[in-house]
């Protein structure tokens, strides 16, 4: 009867044995799938016009993170020249400023002067995100679109943290877009219908979150700027999944993840020599800027977008919409899916950035809600 019983508990102690890291099938197609983008994304997106065409926009605000350079840049220079009223949200505001210039004398006579400035935001102080959201939110105007761009991936680098005691990859790609997202819901609220994109990669699909150990401090995983990236990644694409869920449908805010696929970005100058030669040998496989903005701007301009993530809400699937570079709806990784760890997630996230665990229905219902990494009043 006591052998029964220990055969018995140890079994249950197999069911509830945490995972640690993706299985060697589910990491092996992960790879197989980042091989196939890289192979095919042209003749994938060979439909696609670049650049990317775009529907009236004129009525539309948008905030662009991240836009003075690759991707970021190409989004708010089209979305501006489309007519939309652009806020670039970086940490250079003097490089910022100079492209607007640019940017308006080459349109010079081309229609109106583009309506666009910019803002500071440096992802890696969730002081300037909270300052930020408040500052915005302060002019009690609508927001129309939020496009989480900035992102990093220090490649073959060391470990590295931010201010706030976060791991860099973490804070930059996930946690601080997080954050803003969410304070900035009073502004998407008055801009409804409007839509917070993020600008994810298929690097997720090689990716794992541990929800007790999302810094990846502790032993049960080797650090390297691969494993910090790819974690980031699906750590968006899952607290993304569980916003895209907690947002009731007559708030008119579609969350959505996009890939912008294998892009020459400035993430290049940080690869090895040999990498770079890589990159410079493979011009046809890999995509320029332009058309890596493709996604983006179709995720965040289309109006068919909102019915496809009401869509997904009304059949319960388990993740939010995810565009592929190519600009059709694709899946996430099979790691996105699991439900439980999203949950995780989202709760661990909130209490990293400090905020309730309530903070969306606080917020819908129009409460004011403080986070600890506001600026202190004396």
């Amino acid at each position: 009867m006591e052998e029964t019983t220990s055969s018995s508990s140890e079994k249950e102690n197999m069911k509830i044995k945490k995972k640690e890291a993706l299985g060697w099938m589910e990491w092996l197609r992960g790879w197989m799938y980042l091989a196939q983008e890289m192979l095919f994304q042209r003749i994938m997106a060979s439909h696609l016009h670049n650049p990317l065409p775009l529907p009236p926009i004129n009525d539309l605000t948008c905030i662009v993170t991240g836009s003075t350079s690759g991707i970021g840049r190409e989004i708010a220079r089209q979305l501006a020249q489309a007519g939309a009223h652009v806020v670039m949200a970086v940490r250079n505001r003097k490089a910022a400023q100079e492209l607007i210039q640019k940017w308006q004398n080459e349109w010079s006579g081309m229609g109106l002067p583009l309506n666009i400035e910019v803002m500071e935001l440096d992802l890696l102080s969730l002081e300037s995100v909270v300052r930020f959201a408040e500052a915005w939110n302060a002019r009690l105007g609508p927001l129309h679109v939020l496009i989480n761009n900035a992102g990093i991936f220090s490649i073959e680098e060391s470990q590295k943290f931010s201010k706030d005691g976060n791991e860099a990859h973490m804070q930059v790609n996930h946690l601080a877009p997080a954050l803003l997202s969410l304070l900035l819901l009073p502004s998407l609220i008055r801009g409804s219908p409007s839509r917070i994109v993020n600008l994810n990669s298929v690097m997720h699909y090689v990716g794992f979150v541990d929800p007790e150990d999302m810094n990846i401090v502790s032993e049960k995983r080797k650090y390297t700027s691969l494993v910090g990236y790819a974690s980031s990644k699906l750590a968006q694409v899952m607290f993304s999944s569980v916003l895209h869920k907690r947002l009731p449908a007559e708030s008119g805010i579609c969350v959505l993840c996009v890939s912008p696929g294998i892009v020459q970005t400035n993430v290049a100058r940080d690869l090895s020599k040999i990498v770079q030669a890589a990159y410079h040998l493979i011009p046809y496989f890999v995509f320029s800027p332009q058309e890596g903005s493709r996604s983006a701007l179709f995720a965040s301009t289309d109006p068919q977008v909102p019915e496809y993530c009401e869509l997904l809400k009304s059949d319960e699937w388990p993740v939010c919409a995810f565009i592929s570079q190519d600009c059709r709806p694709t899946n996430p990784s099979e790691e996105a899916h699991n439900i439980k760890t999203c949950y995780e997630v989202w709760e661990k996230t909130l209490e990293m950035v400090g905020l309730p665990l309530d903070v969306v229905e606080r917020l819908l219902e129009g409460e004011e809600i403080k986070c600890r990494y506001g600026v202190s009043e004396e």
